[in-house]
């Protein structure tokens, strides 16, 4: 199940649908997810709040419950999504997908916090992201 919310302008945010793929194809169990996409200020009063980082981030993933039903947020920054985008000179969908994705496998488990585990986390992404029809976000 998902919910989607928009707190901040939506032009240029992904529309329900293409959340709904990066979801499907991301999920490997049954979940209730949230995302929120946010302006600036919500993404940075998020990030210094929970993860004492005083500047707005792309995602952030909130995990609730990780029984049988997987339950948990996806925030973001949409602003924070579109200033990156144009630096590394991707399509600004292309990196909402890849976000998607990318808070997705938190919201399951994975991280990049060591060598080992980025590598697999960015191989995960970079099957997902290709079956979906979208460029390698790492190359």
């Amino acid at each position: 199940m998902l919910t989607l919310q928009y707190a901040t302008a939506r032009k240029g945010l992904p529309h329900r649908r293409t959340v709904e793929r990066c979801l499907a194809a991301s999920m490997r169990r049954t979940a209730e997810v949230t995302v929120r996409f946010v302006g600036t200020r919500e993404g940075r009063a998020l990030n210094r709040q929970y993860r004492d980082r005083d500047y707005a981030t792309n995602v952030l993933t909130f995990v609730y419950s990780e029984g049988r039903l997987l339950q948990g947020d996806l925030v973001i920054c949409a602003p924070v999504v579109a200033r990156e985008a144009r630096t590394q000179a991707k399509p600004v969908a292309a990196h909402h997908a890849h976000l998607l994705v990318h808070g997705f496998l938190h919201l399951q488990g994975h991280d990049h916090e060591d060598d080992a585990a980025a590598e697999s986390m960015e191989a995960l992404e970079r099957s997902i992201l290709a079956r979906l029809g979208y460029p390698d976000p790492y190359a």
